[in-house]
């Protein structure tokens, strides 16, 4: 897309950063000479559940990214937590996008939650400089079972990880992102090849967490259909452009129609699945919309 494509942001609602755990204002990215989206203002409640939906490459990932710090804004600023992004690290959790775990490894769930602990923030593992003492390592031992327990793990956590289904996988990597108890979880495409009954699950996973554990949840989503009724708000980005909001404000005729520049038509199936039409040639390729009913 080139730079003259991109546009500033439609807000479906007013951005304020009274008490949110994420805020951009007048933000900007550019990779390769790229404006991937410009303009962008907005406000992440604390406690909040928001999905961020939008085409392949519009810049969902990226986004995640420079709330991380792991991408630097053109123009702008943005702060996670009350600090620019990267300073506060230790209290957000991350989940990058799905990994594959080969049928044949035997390292066990149990040992893939434990590196939350004793790795890197990110989950890989660091020297030790020598043994654990006895109540660290029964510290450790306790708050790995709790996470495993928290989401609902506890039967299959010590098979090794690659004998384990997709969603379980799933569950156990979002628990190794927990183990810090972070404060802002980020979650890039959690529910990417996961069937329908298990998107819905982990989405019903993630709001439990949010709600019980008082944590912020920013994820970026294929299909809003499995999970919209857990989300607070979304976050749509096309075209350079972001709109935030609620579903029902931002997955509208209206607003996606001036988020493309084109008449967009939003549909409810009688099922209660969205269904965009009318979208432009190639666009509407992710979000869980599309011409077709949404799956």
């Amino acid at each position: 897309m080139p730079e003259t494509a991109t546009r500033t942001v439609h807000s479906a609602t007013p951005a304020t950063a009274s008490d949110a755990a994420v805020v951009a204002r007048d933000a900007a990215v550019r990779v390769g000479g790229r404006t991937i989206w410009q303009g962008v203002n907005l406000a992440i409640p604390r406690g909040s559940f928001t999905a961020i939906l939008g085409p392949n490459g519009a810049g969902k990932s990226t986004l995640l990214k420079a709330v991380l710090g792991l991408q630097a804004l053109a123009a702008g600023e943005i702060a996670a937590l009350g600090r620019p992004p990267g300073n506060g690290n230790r209290r957000v959790g991350y989940l990058p996008q799905r990994r594959s775990f080969d049928a044949s490894l035997r390292i066990r769930g149990v040992d893939i939650v434990r590196l939350g602990l004793d790795g890197s923030r990110w989950g890989v593992p660091l020297p030790r400089l020598g043994r654990f003492s006895t109540r660290h390592e029964r510290e450790a031992q306790r708050r790995v079972a709790e996470l495993i327990e928290l989401v609902d793990s506890t039967a299959y956590a010590t098979r090794p990880i690659g004998q384990l289904s997709g969603g379980e996988q799933q569950r156990l990597l979002i628990a190794q992102a927990l183990a810090r108890q972070p404060e802002l979880l980020l979650l890039d495409e959690p529910l990417e090849s996961l069937d329908i009954t298990n998107q819905g699950a982990i989405a019903a996973l993630i709001q439990a967490i949010c709600r019980d554990q008082h944590v912020t949840v920013l994820m970026v989503a294929h299909d809003v259909n499995p999970i919209v009724s857990y989300l607070d708000q979304v976050i749509y980005i096309a075209r350079g452009s972001v709109v935030t909001g609620a579903v029902e404000q931002v997955i509208t005729t209206e607003t996606l129609s001036r988020l493309y520049a084109t008449r967009i038509e939003v549909l409810r199936a009688s099922d209660g699945r969205l269904v965009v039409v009318g979208e432009p040639s190639g666009a509407f390729d992710a979000g869980g919309h599309g011409a077709h009913a949404t799956r």
